[in-house]
């Protein structure tokens, strides 16, 4: 199967930039998306980020377009996620998760993806 261990989260001012980080191991080749999503107390799991592995094409939820950069590094196994002008709408825990099954459109429900993360909690002060 495959792994998946996030960091990078913590306390940053509104304004301020993070960076996480997503390492995976194990039967990595299986997996031809990786995704970010957040959690808020008391929200659904929303969709954030996608990359596609190969070609690294990415695609932004419309709340954090321009605000937030995904990215791969392939030798690595490990994808980021950079956010900057951070708000505090923006405090959640934050998954990386792999997407093995191919389903059309980019992959922005929970449920297309098999493999997750504990999570990295990102709170931003006011």
């Amino acid at each position: 199967q495959v792994q998946l261990v996030e960091s990078g989260g913590g306390l940053v001012q509104t304004g301020g930039s993070l960076r996480l980080s997503c390492a995976a191991s194990g039967r990595t080749f299986i997996v031809f998306d990786m995704g970010w999503f957040r959690q808020a107390p008391g929200k659904e799991r929303e969709f954030v980020s996608v990359i596609k592995w190969n070609s690294g094409t990415t695609y932004y939820a419309d709340s954090v377009k321009g605000r937030f950069t995904i990215s791969r590094d392939n030798a690595k196994n490990t994808v980021y996620l950079q956010m900057h002008n951070l708000k505090p709408e923006d405090t959640a825990v934050y998954y990386c998760a792999g997407r093995s099954r191919w389903t059309p459109g980019w992959g922005t429900t929970r449920g297309e993806y098999d493999y997750w993360g504990q999570g990295t909690q990102v709170t931003v002060s006011s």
